[in-house]
């Protein structure tokens, strides 16, 4: 019987030391499992943090695209007026032109008409 409370206790000795290897394994697992618990805690927030920043810059960013539209159609407008105006003021000053000679033209006719004593030697 010896032998066999020998072998009983060699066994025993066995099963406690592979219990406490698999509760040594089990407690890493379960440091493992918490740092990958807190990493992922941080990972989420992260995301929380970066999509309201996106939000911002994306709420941001339409604004501005708008004003900038506002800007060039505000721009356009007023090229094409300009150039409105600019035309009118060489129509203008064309008109002005001819308008002038012909009062140049008439005032020389006249003063020829007077000089001559009535006679038009324009002609």
């Amino acid at each position: 019987m010896t032998q066999q409370a020998a072998a009983l206790q060699t066994y025993n000795n066995e099963l406690v030391k592979c219990i406490e290897e698999l509760c040594s394994k089990r407690d890493e697992l379960n440091r493992q499992i918490k740092q990958e618990e807190e990493e992922k805690e941080r990972l989420q927030h992260d995301i929380r943090v970066l999509s309201e920043k996106l939000s911002r810059v994306n709420e941001s960013l339409t604004q501005r695209l708008a004003a900038r539209a506002t800007f060039d159609r505000t721009i356009a407008e007023t090229e094409a007026a300009y150039t409105k105006i600019l035309e009118s003021s060489q129509s203008l000053l064309s008109v002005l032109k001819q308008e002038a000679g012909n009062l140049s033209k008439a005032t020389e006719h006249k003063k020829i008409y007077d000089m001559t004593g009535g006679r038009d030697d324009s002609s």
